[in-house]
């Protein structure tokens, strides 16, 4: 029996999974993918919000000033890329200022630090490819990039070497209640458990609902994204918005921690909770509205694009709290944006809920330090050719886009929650996110993934389950195999 599931390994779960690591429990993280950051966590702008936005008194302004103030050390202690660039909220119509003056009052009362109103000169100085349309700005200093899929693996790889188990293509199914605590039925079985964390993303509420009188309602909310080749990423210097409406934050532009250039989101609200297709009506309206704040974005450029869910729960607000009839059960739901900058502060909240209900011992080895994928393009020329005289694999490159070395990607197969798939393998290392979006490097990282899990290529999938890349052998190769034999 376990003393805490947490269902999905997202940025959520993987947070709370992290912060209970510090106590002596028996903790499981039940995740339905093959991998951590399959779902909500991986599609998003990356951005560390600085909290302006908020309603002052919500738990989601409490967590996200808390959570983007403990970021940078975060970053640290876990070797993930954070970067503090600030932001630009802009207005382009003279009602816009005045709102713009609400929206710092609101950072105010929030906690945010540095805020400041500029005129159309000051945020020209800044950020000089912004539209002929834009009046003013409002500057956020404590505002930030990071990568989601990073912080995401990085949080979930430090829980497992703290003691956290990992069940992966493993669905939740159903939930009962039972004396103490709860038997989750799953696709790999029954577990049992004293608590539960539902981090389920655009699913929390249909496990909530199973255990709880007082319902719970999400609506998955789709958000399509335009990304850009790195040779238009310094054509912002700082995160760009427009202003918030009831739907979100808007489009913005912005730059990536790896140097490329986002546009997005769009905000169309879906009853299907797996629709996430980019549509050309999408396209389109993210190249207008990016265009209205800032002037001559190259579209050309345009590498991909992608579509993610935010979970919006009706009550507009952050839902984390144990259940009330359901007594060990707490609910982690809601978390759209800002949930990514949330997710450290969002994590201790669940450990301390969690520490007051069943009083657990510290753990006295728990380690806060995790080592990322070592990036030789961070190193001097002399310590890169120290490091593949050790260790050759270095030096053959892979993804020539990106300049990812075979021992960038042994390294991603073989460490705590190895890469399984070509996307696993690509959230670790950046092989296949380049130009050729993997049109050259994927057949070889097939092959290294082959070789190491010890599988034939035709069982190498795209993302796990049934999106296998490789229908069958070739009849020529096989009958020249039979050949050699």
């Amino acid at each position: 029996m376990y003393d805490v599931i947490i269902i999905g390994a997202g940025v959520s779960g993987a947070a709370a999974a992290r912060e209970l690591s510090r106590y002596r429990l028996k903790i499981c993280v039940l995740e339905r993918e093959e991998d951590v950051c399959c779902g909500t966590s991986k599609a998003n702008s990356g951005i560390a919000h600085s909290g302006y936005d908020a309603e002052p008194g919500s738990l989601m302004a409490e967590l996200n000033v808390k959570g983007s103030n403990m970021m940078g050390q975060l970053s640290k202690e876990l070797d993930f890329p954070f970067k503090q660039t600030g932001s630009l909220t802009v207005c382009t119509t003279e009602n816009g200022i005045a709102m713009l003056h609400k929206l710092r009052e609101r950072g105010m009362k929030n906690g945010v630090e540095g805020l400041r109103i500029l005129d159309r000169e000051e945020a020209l100085a800044m950020e000089p490819n912004l539209s002929d349309q834009v009046l003013a700005a409002l500057y956020a200093p404590t505002a930030g990039i990071v990568c989601p899929f990073e912080l995401n693996i990085a949080m979930a790889e430090n829980a497992y070497n703290n003691g956290v188990e990992f069940k992966f293509d493993t669905e939740v199914k159903n939930i009962r209640k039972q004396e103490k605590g709860f038997v989750v039925e799953t696709s790999k079985g029954d577990f049992e458990t004293g608590c539960i964390v539902n981090a389920a993303g655009v699913y929390a509420d249909v496990f909530h609902n199973m255990v709880s009188e007082k319902k719970l309602h999400i609506t998955p909310r789709k958000g399509e994204y335009m990304l850009l080749d790195k040779s238009a990423g310094t054509h912002v210097n700082h995160t760009i918005f427009a202003l918030p409406n009831k739907n979100g934050k808007g489009v913005l532009v912005t730059q990536t921690v790896h140097g490329n250039l986002l546009i997005g989101p769009t905000a169309t609200d879906l009853e299907d909770r797996e629709e996430t297709a980019t549509t050309s009506e999408g396209m389109e309206e993210v190249s207008v509205k990016s265009r209205k704040t800032v002037k001559d974005i190259p579209l050309r450029k345009v590498i991909t694009s992608f579509a993610g869910l935010r979970a919006i729960e009706d009550g507009m607000d952050f839902v984390i709290e144990e259940v009330e009839d359901a007594p060990g059960f707490i609910d982690c739901a809601g978390i759209a944006s800002p949930g990514l900058t949330s997710s450290p502060a969002i994590g201790c909240m669940v450990a301390d809920i969690v520490k007051e209900k069943l009083h657990p011992e510290v753990n006295p080895d728990f380690d806060p330090v995790r080592k990322g994928i070592l990036d030789p393009s961070e190193l001097s020329l002399e310590e890169r050719n120290e490091l593949i005289k050790r260790s050759p694999e270095y030096g053959n490159i892979i993804c020539r886009c990106e300049m990812i070395s075979e021992g960038e990607i042994l390294d991603a197969i073989r460490r705590p929650l190895g890469a399984k798939s070509l996307d696993g393998v690509k959230r670790r290392t950046r092989a296949g996110m380049g130009r050729c979006q993997s049109g050259f490097c994927s057949p070889r990282t097939m092959e290294i993934l082959s070789r190491e899990l010890g599988i034939s290529m035709e069982e190498i999938t795209k993302t796990g389950g049934a999106s296998r890349l490789i229908e069958g052998i070739n009849k020529k190769i096989a009958e020249e195999g039979e050949n050699h034999e």
